[in-house]
């Protein structure tokens, strides 16, 4: 194991102090999947993607915050340092268990108040030689206060997967995006080597897809309408990349080729996404635990702020318990936004759904076919369980569909019931 050393702290970004690659890394031995989903995986809020610059090379690209590492000192002040371990694992399935390679990088910050919030954006490189779809697992594990959060990506590279083969990049300074989601309008620079000088074929969509059903009715889930509202035509600078415009809402699809569905795909929400920082923001995600008259009277008031402040006063009784109520319930839509956005914001998805209204699973089990979340002891007669299937559609693969059972029409119920008066239950 060979290692390299250098250290360089900027205002905005850090770079990468050493890597190892080794051929036969600590395994995870069991199959739950839930520290995706859970309370361990919001410590550290990371980010990741991978860009596929040419047939047999990627990168990956990783983004963390300084606010969520611990800065210590050596005991005689200034400067503090954050140490980090970030480690990829890429897989042949979904499962996660057969190891393909791995790789680890040490990075490390130090600053002189470690009480800054700025970005450590950094890369790690892969060598890929065949053309099979792998999936990674990105761990990074604060080193100076143990604690650890994970990411799992897709990299499709078979002849039909072209996602990975582009970046959003900011417009002026260059530095890499890492969400395919952007708050508009703006313009946005996307590089994609493997097109250069080419033209990409791109498609604008505006829809409106309604919000989930519950878990226990029969109505089918929402269909996504594949029908274009408007086209054009990108042409590709040489050096790879092209500006992009885009507005507030819906959605944009490029594709290299006008035979194939598969392409990249810019989701466009409003000012505020993934947070919940206004009035508005607040109203929609209550028609969960809210009747039609309940939901029609926050909406037609006057002051949509003071009305869910109220609505959640009169369930919880008193103010603490009303705030604590407001905390939880748009704190797992801001947590479904940031795990479950697809087409749509990811409180609208069915898994954000069950996240928000019963918390964070147990046990989750991953498959080529989608997810299954259980809620208590597996095998407990009394333990409930959600199957979620893969919807395959060229826009996003993270799409999935509840398989609605009227079995969990007692538990849905009576988990409204609690979140109607104010308390916070975590199944």
């Amino acid at each position: 194991m060979t290692r390299k050393c250098l250290h360089l702290a900027l205002a905005a970004t850090a770079l990468l102090l050493w890597q190892c690659r080794s051929a036969r890394p600590p395994a995870r031995t069991a199959d739950n999947m839930a520290y995706l989903y859970g309370q361990e995986a919001s410590s550290i809020d990371m980010r990741a993607r991978v860009f596929n610059g040419t047939d047999v090379h990627s990168t990956i690209y990783f983004k963390l915050r300084t606010r969520d590492l611990l800065y210590k000192s050596d005991g005689e002040g200034a400067p503090f340092r954050a140490r980090v371990d970030l480690r990829y694992e890429a897989f042949a399935d979904r499962d996660m268990k057969q190891l393909l390679d791995s790789m680890s990088t040490f990075v490390k910050d130090s600053a002189e108040d470690p009480r800054q919030d700025k970005e450590l954006i950094g890369s790690m490189e892969m060598q890929r030689n065949d053309r099979r779809t792998f999936f990674l697992r990105i761990t990074a594990t604060d080193l100076n206060r143990g604690t650890s959060t994970a990411i799992v990506l897709t990299v499709d590279r078979t002849g039909a997967g072209v996602r990975n083969d582009f970046l959003p990049m900011h417009p002026r300074n260059g530095i890499p995006l890492f969400d395919d989601h952007l708050v508009g309008p703006d313009t946005v620079r996307i590089r994609c080597d493997q097109y250069s000088g080419r033209r990409l074929y791109g498609a604008y969509y505006d829809q409106e897809i309604r919000l989930p059903a519950p878990v226990f009715a029969t109505q089918p889930a929402p269909t996504i309408d594949r029908s274009a509202d408007s086209t054009f035509v990108v042409q590709v600078d040489p050096d790879g990349t092209f500006l992009l415009p885009f507005g507030t809402h819906g959605f944009v699809h490029l594709r290299p080729d006008t035979m194939q569905e598969a392409g990249y795909t810019l989701f466009l929400f409003g000012q505020g996404y993934p947070y919940i920082a206004t009035g508005p923001d607040m109203v929609l995600p209550l028609r969960y635990i809210t009747s039609l008259q309940e939901f029609d009277k926050i909406t037609t008031s006057g002051d949509p702020r003071k009305a869910v402040e109220q609505f959640w006063l009169d369930a919880s009784g008193d103010r603490e318990r009303a705030r604590q109520a407001i905390n939880a319930y748009y704190g797992r839509v801001e947590g479904a936004n940031r795990y479950f956005t697809s087409v749509v914001e990811g409180w609208r998805t069915d898994r954000g759904l069950v996240h928000i209204i019963f918390g964070t699973p147990t046990v989750i089990y991953r498959s080529a076919r989608g997810e299954r979340w259980i809620y208590g002891d597996e095998n407990n007669l009394m333990s409930l369980t959600f199957e979620f299937e893969r919807r395959e559609e060229p826009f996003s693969d993270n799409d999935m569909v509840l398989h609605r059972d009227p079995t969990l029409k007692g538990a849905w119920y009576r988990n409204v019931e609690s979140w109607r008066n104010g308390r916070v239950l975590q199944n």
